[in-house]
């Protein structure tokens, strides 16, 4: 069994796992696992309160795994302190209903472990597409904050050298937007890293998202 920690293409291969990002206007209860939050690039003021409301109503079916992905974006337009303030509500939500977090982190990791601090989470946050240097990768893994790699480690070097480094309890792989590349391709490249990832990958999923 193969285990996609973040896409958001609906999978229909029988030895993958997948926890498909939903969009919110078009939520998909047959999906077999998902994924449901406030992308930073999608927040919309007067929207706000009618789709927290929303995902709080998803939570409890069994195949919602988890709320994301949600984050901060230093590189958009839309103001950090509204973005913050959506992301703060969508934390809570995890920590109410026990759900873990899928993480869109651009610019803003220390913001992102200050947070956690902040309030306080026990619920497990994983930085989806995780492709910057060991020295952030080692601030998230050492304040319990989880790293998932995709596309990227194919063909960045250094990134190939951060993954090797991460403690395997943190590890996991996505194949994200990205349709050309499976989640098989990124394995195989894990593999000539980490010749274990396979094993890593299934006991960190069966631990945070209670899933074999």
């Amino acid at each position: 069994m193969k285990y996609n920690l973040h896409t958001h293409h609906r999978c229909k291969d029988a030895d993958t796992l997948a926890i498909v990002s939903q969009d919110l206007l078009a939520v998909d209860l047959s999906i077999p696992h998902f994924s449901l939050g406030i992308h930073p690039w999608y927040i919309t003021p007067t929207l706000i309160e009618e789709q927290l409301h929303f995902i709080e109503s998803q939570l409890h079916y069994p195949n919602c795994l988890a709320i994301g992905e949600c984050g901060l974006d230093k590189k958009i337009d839309i103001p950090l302190a509204l973005q913050e303030e959506v992301l703060v509500r969508q934390l809570l939500l995890a920590e109410k209903y026990k759900k873990a977090v899928i993480l869109h982190v651009v610019s803003a990791y220390q913001e992102i472990i200050a947070l956690k601090k902040r309030l306080k989470l026990t619920v497990p946050l994983v930085v989806h597409g995780f492709n910057k240097h060991q020295q952030v990768a080692e601030s998230l893994w050492k304040n319990g904050i989880y790293l998932s790699f995709g596309q990227a480690l194919l063909y960045n070097t250094q990134l190939q050298e951060t993954f090797v480094a991460v403690p395997q309890a943190f590890l996991f792989l996505e194949t994200d937007d990205v349709q050309e590349i499976t989640i098989a391709d990124i394995y195989a490249k894990a593999e000539t890293l980490r010749p274990a990832i396979g094993e890593i990958v299934a006991s960190n999923f069966k631990r945070i998202l209670n899933k074999e």
